[in-house]
């Protein structure tokens, strides 16, 4: 059985993933600054060692809208998809290029944002109408409290919204935070995806999270992702560390395959 003519159930795709070479330029005092590089052959290699099938690149906010190497990966392998950063006034022609090459979304790098930009603004509205019209998402990459100051604009442009790392829950109020409900709400509405991602990052109430948003809004609207080469935490998170992690918070299996791929399959793939 070829990945191409896998049926979508037994399909593991990875919804977030990252490559990036060691020379490559580095924003202003960013996030993080890997000394190393992690490179589209040793993606495939990774994937192939795990029996994941298919993946996603997720723009890094370390490199900014330097894309190219993003965009190199994606032309290497049918198996791969991924989004970019770009400013909001690029325009279709370019978008039209990255579409061809296998880009499927843009990553909103909000995090860490002393001011989020207005997204009512004519620039924003354009913009968003952009993605819409290439059937393209918006990767929100946002600290969870925050959510309530950009899903409102986001969803009243038609954009899909793909949130990533189960929105960043509040590590305190978790599930009762506002912007864990803002979340809720949002997938409800029936445009927004969220990542089961990054656990390894979030600390203690990660998986009661996760477990939540899945009681919740069902299993339709969930995606896996290892964040793989997991920057900042390479020497305490493995691969099958993030597989298991999984495994070990949904426990029905029907439900837990379409999580690890069918979802992804249809959304970056179809």
């Amino acid at each position: 059985m070829t990945f191409a003519t896998s049926p979508a159930d037994a399909v593991l795709v990875d919804a977030h993933v990252h490559v990036f070479k060691r020379d490559m330029p580095l924003v202003p005092n960013p996030r993080h600054s890997p000394d190393y590089s992690f490179t589209v052959e040793q993606l495939l290699a990774t994937m192939d060692g795990n029996g994941v099938h298919y993946a996603v690149i997720a723009a890094a906010s370390p490199w900014g809208d330097y894309n190219d190497y993003v965009i190199e990966s994606l032309r290497k392998s049918p198996r791969l998809r991924g989004t970019v950063i770009t400013a909001p006034a690029v325009e279709k022609v370019v978008l039209d290029d990255m579409h061809a090459a296998g880009i499927r979304g843009v990553r909103l790098p909000f995090i860490g944002s002393e001011r989020l930009p207005d997204l009512q603004s004519w620039d924003y509205r354009k913009f968003l109408r952009r993605l819409v019209d290439l059937d393209w998402h918006a990767h929100v990459h946002i600290e969870g409290p925050r959510l309530p100051a950009v899903l409102p604009a986001l969803e009243q442009s038609g954009v899909k919204i793909v949130i990533d790392h189960i929105g960043r829950p509040d590590p305190v109020a978790g599930t009762e935070s506002e912007g864990f409900r803002a979340m809720l709400q949002s997938v409800r509405k029936g445009r927004t995806w969220v990542k089961l991602s990054g656990a390894y990052r979030l600390g203690a109430n990660a998986r009661a999270c996760a477990q939540a948003l899945y009681r919740e809004v069902g299993v339709d609207r969930l995606m896996w992702a290892s964040d793989c080469p997991f920057v900042g935490a390479e020497s305490t998170m493995t691969y099958e560390a993030a597989i298991a992690w999984l495994e070990e918070t949904i426990p029905d299996a029907a439900d837990r395959r379409r999580i690890f791929g069918g979802n992804a399959l249809r959304f970056y793939f179809s």
